[in-house]
């Protein structure tokens, strides 16, 4: 997929650059897989913000995506290639002989006429989900389990996968995409290949007003606070006050560490 770059017939068009819409081949979900989407604005239960910087954006219905990959021992056939305004990776329509329908991730090199099975006696090919311990080593692998039956919990977004990198004792070990060397037990799932729309990381957004749509608010400096709001605020002219930065909880910010129990399941911390 390309990056399209728009003439600058206005000044919000001068810097904005989109992914190339070539490939999908829809622009109507399948209806029996959507269902309604409510806004939180980052509120939980008691409505109190929980997550910040969230609110508006533009009204949106979710896709019901089969991370477990539950239709097993059939193959199934991508019919149709779409937009998922819920996450940054193309989905397909995976019709089985059956009658089921399915959404799922799209990989990289798979397209409508496609065909993919998930099954234990699979052989490790593109699309195809098949427990860890029957791919091989080195083999790349997306949409992971962390526990059996969990469904995919790992690398499921765009250009993303994790390496297998060594089998013993019942674990496999996994190099993530975000360098993180962990184990994870051999009978979890995983999607062999690598997940496409890969571009979307270059995307530049452009304007204030696109990142609104997608239901980003604005983040304000800490510094530009009063003292009672941020750690960061108050002081004549703009000052760091000698300190390390902080939340405004006062937490440490910048590479503090927050894990308080070790796992042993993770052999190396991402960078």
């Amino acid at each position: 997929m390309a990056i399209i770059k728009r003439k600058p017939q206005n000044s919000s068009l001068r810097f904005q650059t989109f992914i190339s819409s070539d490939d999908i081949t829809t622009t109507q979900p399948e209806r029996s897989l959507v269902v309604g989407l409510r806004k939180k604005g980052g509120r939980n239960v008691y409505g109190r913000i929980t997550t910040r910087h969230q609110g508006g954006g533009a009204a949106r219905r979710y896709r019901i995506i089969d991370f477990r990959r539950s239709v097993r021992d059939i193959e199934g056939k991508v019919v149709s290639v779409e937009y998922d305004p819920n996450r940054n990776v193309r989905i397909g329509l995976v019709v089985y002989p059956n009658g089921i329908k399915r959404y799922i991730l799209l990989p990289e090199g798979i397209g409508v006429g496609s065909t993919i099975i998930a099954s234990e006696t699979a052989e490790p090919k593109v699309g195809y989900a098949i427990p860890l311990k029957n791919i091989p080593v080195g083999f790349f692998v997306h949409n992971i389990e962390l526990r059996p039956g969990s469904g995919g919990k790992f690398a499921r977004s765009a250009g993303t996968s994790a390496q297998l990198v060594a089998k013993a004792d019942g674990y496999i070990t996994l190099k993530m995409p975000s360098g993180e060397v962990r184990m994870v037990p051999e009978l979890c799932w995983a999607t062999v290949g690598m997940l496409g729309n890969a571009d979307v990381k270059n995307v530049v957004i452009g304007k204030a007003g696109r990142t609104r749509h997608r239901g980003i608010r604005p983040t304000v400096r800490g510094m530009a606070m009063n003292p009672v709001d941020h750690p960061h605020g108050g002081g004549e002219g703009r000052s760091k006050s000698g300190s390390h930065p902080v939340s405004p909880w006062g937490k440490g910010a910048k590479g503090t560490r927050t894990r308080k129990r070790k796992n042993p399941l993770i052999l190396k911390r991402r960078k």
